[in-house]
């Protein structure tokens, strides 16, 4: 069963580390800060989730009501000797709910056993600093990646919409196969418009089935650029290099992550003049061209692009036409041999066309069961294995190169 994609939207509307991004610092009385429920005490509002994993560092991120002082402990067994905590310019980071510590000089390929704990901070004056609660979370486990080693294996899922019992049926499909990581390639949700709808709707359907032992990563789609939230939105992820478009380097594979943002003008009146993304893509542009003179690009023996709007395939709206006049060449011409998208609420394999696309496009379903999809791809030094699989667990199409 395939939807048309606009019918559907107009119905729903002891190692201190440095960290690369600190949102928080100097924030004051923010919504990012305020509690958004104090009565209930000092509590998690989300289990810890992983984040940006390298072979030999892990971001931990999770979420508290309270303003707090918050650190990792971990280790190689249970007892966890060791402590991090997230450090800016000679201050600890504190007085704060969304908590990001990166785990640094891991060992490759080494499995860490971790936990979180949060002091809660009920007095911060200049010379008085009082804790109230101290909470501590379960004990988990993650496996870092070898620096050596040439496979790579993931999940994709896109276009969920707000319904966060989509991410635990889809991965459930993929129960007894273990994956590196789980990619969000966007419209995770409708729009944004508060922290509980991050939260309910994305962190703990992951956390509960997934995210506390992999890590994944997060793209915007064009509805994560909507609402009274979607600014805040980049405070509750850790994407590689700290932005919303980004590249990285797993085994045999090269990643370019493009944020391919809205899919009208700019000057639509959708968006009230508060958008600005015809040069934003033409900066991702440039960028990409600097990528793809990279060691790690060029060494690649595959080169995957996630975008969540496809330069084909999604009609002739001003973002596709946009994105296909700035990359269209540019991919083919640096040899990208896959991309992945979402976007249309239509799934499918689009094989390459010579001089047009010389590389497939994979193009996820949509949110209405009957039509959601999950990717798995797996690749080694000698091939790279597409497969998408429809929510029923039936397979609608692969791609082996």
């Amino acid at each position: 069963m395939k939807t048309d994609r606009r019918k559907f939207i107009k119905k729903t509307a002891g190692i201190t580390v440095l960290s690369a991004l600190s949102p928080l610092m100097g924030m004051g009385k923010s919504s990012l800060l305020s509690s958004p429920n104090p009565d209930n005490g000092h509590v998690f509002l989300t289990k810890p989730y992983l984040q940006n994993p390298t072979s030999n560092s892990m971001t931990i991120m999770w979420i508290v009501n309270m303003p707090s002082y918050s650190y990792v402990e971990y280790g190689i067994n249970s007892k966890m000797e060791h402590t991090a905590r997230e450090v800016e310019d000679g201050l600890v980071v504190a007085y704060n709910r969304i908590n990001q510590v990166k785990l640094n000089e891991l060992k490759p390929e080494t499995t860490y056993y971790y936990r979180v704990v949060s002091k809660e901070i009920v007095k911060f004056d200049p010379y008085d600093l009082v804790y109230g609660e101290t909470i501590k979370s379960d004990i988990y486990s993650f496996k870092t990646p070898s620096a050596t080693a040439d496979h790579v294996s993931f999940l994709v899922m896109n276009d969920i919409h707000d319904r966060p019992h989509t991410i635990p049926h889809l991965m459930n499909l993929y129960r007894n196969t273990r994956s590196d990581f789980v990619f969000y390639n966007g419209d995770v949700f409708d729009h944004q418009e508060d922290e509980e709808q991050i939260i309910e709707h994305l962190l703990a359907p992951s956390c509960n089935t997934f995210a506390t032992e992999t890590p994944f990563l997060f793209l915007r789609g064009n509805h994560e650029t909507r609402g009274k939230y979607a600014r805040k939105l980049q405070y509750y992820f850790s994407n590689p290099g700290g932005g919303q478009y980004y590249d990285y380097r797993w085994g045999s594979v090269h990643f370019t992550v493009l944020d391919t943002g809205e899919d009208k003008n700019d000057d639509h009146e959708e968006y009230g003049d508060i958008v600005n993304f015809d040069p934003y893509r033409v900066e991702q542009l440039e960028w990409f061209k600097e990528v793809s003179k990279t060691k790690a690009f060029k060494t690649a023996k595959f080169r995957v692009v996630l975008m969540h709007i496809p330069i084909y395939y999604s009609g002739n709206w001003h973002g596709t036409t946009h994105l296909r006049a700035l990359f269209a060449s540019e991919f083919n011409k640096t040899g990208i041999d896959i991309c992945i998208s979402g976007h249309t609420h239509k799934y499918g394999i689009h094989k390459p066309v010579k001089g047009k696309h010389n590389y497939p496009i994979i193009i996820g379903g949509g949110p209405i069961e009957g039509n959601r999809t999950i990717i798995s791809v797996k690749a080694n030094s000698s091939s790279l294995s597409l497969n998408m699989v429809r929510d029923d667990g039936t397979e609608v199409g692969s791609v082996e190169i």
